[in-house]
């Protein structure tokens, strides 16, 4: 049994059951870490499975010196970081994975919402990934500073420094594609 998470709500014996309770916990957001490497789907599928597969084989590895989240997800960066520098990374356009929609808006409303958050995500995609991983950590998969720094493997400060200049250069591609998000 992995050390560490048993104060986690009846956490399982045996590693297959594991193996399930990280999938059921962690999927969908990894999933979805890996499709802002990837940009598709389908490849963040695939992904996603390699990514439990290693989890998997590693859990008796795990030792207590971060959360399971943070060590599931440094996992989930480096397999991403290989695949975007391997030769079947191709880039393509974001289609809005990053938000759910409130229903307490007009129609008018949230149409204007999607279309502002899109762009948004377009954006956000667009920047270097050393700066894109730290805004989808910090603001999407609301981590803290100090649990990106463990995931990502780099100083407390560089996490700093990268999230600053991640959020001055999306101000500047906003300001460039006309005012800026107002929302």
């Amino acid at each position: 049994m992995v050390k560490g998470i048993t104060a986690v709500k009846e956490y399982p014996q045996s590693e297959i059951d594991q193996l399930k309770y990280l999938m059921d916990e962690y999927g969908e957001e990894i999933k979805r870490l890996a499709f802002t490497y990837t940009k598709n789907w389908q490849q963040a599928e695939d992904i996603t499975q390699e990514i439990f597969i290693s989890a998997y084989n590693h859990l008796n590895e795990f030792r207590e010196q971060s959360t399971i989240k943070t060590w599931i997800y440094r996992i989930a960066i480096n397999k991403c970081k290989d695949y975007v520098r391997s030769w079947h990374y191709t880039k393509t356009l974001l289609t809005n994975t990053f938000y759910q929609k409130s229903n307490s808006l007009s129609p008018e409303e949230v149409y204007l919402e999607s279309e502002q958050k899109e762009q948004i995500g377009k954006l956000i995609l667009q920047l270097p990934i050393k700066y894109r991983e730290v805004i989808i950590l910090y603001y999407f998969k609301e981590f803290s500073l100090e649990e990106i720094s463990a995931t990502l493997g780099i100083n407390l400060n560089t996490v700093k420094s990268r999230l600053r200049r991640a959020k001055k250069n999306l101000e500047t591609k906003m300001d460039m594609r006309g005012g800026g998000y107002h929302g």
